[in-house]
């Protein structure tokens, strides 16, 4: 399977829109008109301009039973985006425990991408995911800030 980035400008008008109609799908939660085009031959691991694959929409969106199903159908956990941005770190940052959950029972990396699902955890003090996905003091480096919890405590 190829990863090169198309042309878009080379593409059919309409099969821009369509394209743009699976994004919209993904991050509105609209299951049924997504997983039919991935059913019928959509990429899974199709990705916009920013390099978000339709995942990564629904995963941020919060759309935990669509993000199971592109999950089930071959969806790359993995992928990060333009940005260096995990599809984990993302639901993390979002605050969306039931996809965070499905990315790690399929066994997406804590550790990949800027900043990693670890260090988002740390920063937003969600403690309990952090050990969930096996992070130690080994993950937070000086360089990654500490809980906001924290540092407004000692304003």
């Amino acid at each position: 399977m190829s990863t090169a980035k198309v042309d878009v400008s080379t593409l059919p008008a309409e099969t821009l829109e369509f394209a743009g109609r699976m994004f919209d799908a993904a991050r509105t939660g609209n299951s049924e008109l997504l997983l039919a085009a991935v059913d019928r031959g959509l990429p899974v691991n199709l990705t916009n301009e920013k390099g978000n694959t339709l995942l990564m929409l629904a995963a941020y969106a919060g759309h935990a039973a669509l993000t199971k199903e592109l999950l089930t159908r071959g969806a790359d956990p993995d992928r990060l985006n333009d940005l260096g941005q995990s599809i984990i770190a993302g639901a993390i940052f979002k605050g969306h425990t039931e996809v965070v959950t499905a990315l790690a029972e399929v066994g997406a990396n804590p550790r990949i991408g800027t900043p990693n699902a670890l260090q988002t955890a740390h920063m937003f003090g969600k403690t309990e995911i952090f050990k969930a996905l096996g992070g130690t003091d080994d993950d937070i480096t000086s360089d990654v800030p500490s809980p906001l919890s924290s540092v407004l405590a000692s304003a």
